[in-house]
């Protein structure tokens, strides 16, 4: 059986292909942030990026999707390092940049796209609201969740 390409792959070495396919498609990383002023904690909300479908967990406008979010992160194997404070602990980037195997319910294990939300990694079905329906970031530390 052969390894699979993450395993003997360093993030560095991977085909633009391969980086892309780590993505689970779970939302999460599209859930906006909020600093807390005084002690530079990110905290994550229940609010995701306008562009994020909530049922699909993909966004609407992904290629072109720092035209329409300027501030969106654009995570490649040389700048993540920066980023990491951005993703969920479960996210494979995350993991494999910190030595970590992918989880069993990772889509690139399990072959299953689903595999994700069927695992309850995603933010499909848990209540967000798209930060079109808040516009106002003072009124995101109200929604601060906790998400590992």
């Amino acid at each position: 059986m052969t390894e699979p390409f993450w395993q003997k792959k360093t993030l560095t070495e991977m085909t633009p292909e391969e980086w892309e396919s780590l993505c689970d498609g779970c939302g999460r990383c599209c859930l906006n942030k909020v600093i807390d002023a005084d002690t530079e904690e990110v905290h994550t909300t229940a609010i995701a990026c306008r562009l994020l479908d909530l049922e699909t967990c993909q966004c609407k406008q992904y290629k072109h999707r720092r035209k329409f979010v300027d501030d969106c992160i654009k995570f490649t194997p040389k700048t993540m390092h920066e980023h990491l404070v951005w993703l969920p602990d479960s996210c494979a980037y995350n993991l494999l940049y910190h030595g970590y195997d992918l989880p069993e319910w990772h889509p690139l294990v399990t072959g299953d796209p689903n595999s994700v939300h069927e695992a309850g990694f995603s933010v499909r079905g848990k209540g967000m609201v798209s930060e079109e329906e808040l516009p106002d970031p003072s009124e995101w530390f109200d929604y601060i969740i906790r998400v590992k």
